[in-house]
């Protein structure tokens, strides 16, 4: 499995710009605080199959939402589902087959338990080894940076051509690639979601390109994405 998923990443360069979507970050971590928000209030109408206690953690003002359906607790087989908050509604806008950790999901995540986290994480960089294909999500072209994650010939080739970074242990505003860990490297991190390869991932969560690409042109930071992610018994809990 290619190293990003759960494992600690050395910052690299990315290319520079000035439209604010890629830039050199200088030193990881600097100047750019934990993701954070506020629970919601559970008026009107829940996320499908989402039960109380992990609709309450998702924010208040999030009106676009990820969710991760796994198969079971021990699966690596899963349904991500775009949904998008119309009035006080959430109406699905599209759907993929996905996988996540090899070994399923947990509660307590560690660096190299090869399972998914279960919870609500906020959504807001972007990034791959192609260039932006119209992400609203700040998006980090670089092509060394990520293809550097993979060995030459893997059947993981094209995992990381785009990536969305799942706000588990890592600092937002920067590089999915950011090595920064505020909860520790033990909690693991590098958690993301990017192109399928057809089987388990070390913790990431996988879907088709042409999934990735809907969710990059699709989540949009003034609508405060998040990914609602875990086994279906738990999601309903």
């Amino acid at each position: 499995m290619a190293l990003a998923c759960g494992a600690l990443l050395a910052g690299t360069a990315a290319c520079s710009g000035t439209d604010g979507r890629s830039i050199h970050v200088g030193a990881p971590g600097v100047n750019n605080p934990a993701a954070s928000g506020s629970p919601g209030s559970q008026a009107g109408p829940r996320l499908p199959g989402v039960g109380s206690r992990m609709g309450k953690r998702v924010p208040a003002d999030a009106r676009q939402a990820v969710v991760v359906y796994g198969t079971g607790p021990d699966s690596a087989e899963s349904t991500v589902v775009l949904y998008e908050k119309k009035g006080t509604a959430w109406k699905r806008t599209g759907s993929w087959p996905a996988h996540n950790g090899r070994l399923g999901w947990t509660t307590d995540h560690r660096m190299d338990d090869e399972r998914s986290p279960v919870g609500v994480f906020s959504l807001t960089d972007a990034g791959g080894s192609l260039e932006d294909p119209g992400s609203r999500l700040q998006y980090w072209y670089d092509d060394n940076a990520f293809a550097s994650m993979i060995a030459d010939g893997d059947d993981h080739v094209h995992d990381f051509d785009y990536v969305i970074a799942i706000n588990y242990n890592r600092l937002t505003g920067v590089p999915p690639f950011d090595w920064s860990r505020p909860d520790g490297v033990e909690k693991g991190g590098g958690i993301w979601l990017h192109l399928d390869h057809g089987d388990g991932t070390s913790a990431c969560v996988t879907v088709p390109e042409s999934g990735m690409k809907a969710l990059l042109r699709t989540l949009d930071p003034r609508l405060h994405p998040v990914v609602v992610m875990g086994d279906r018994e738990r999601l309903s809990a």
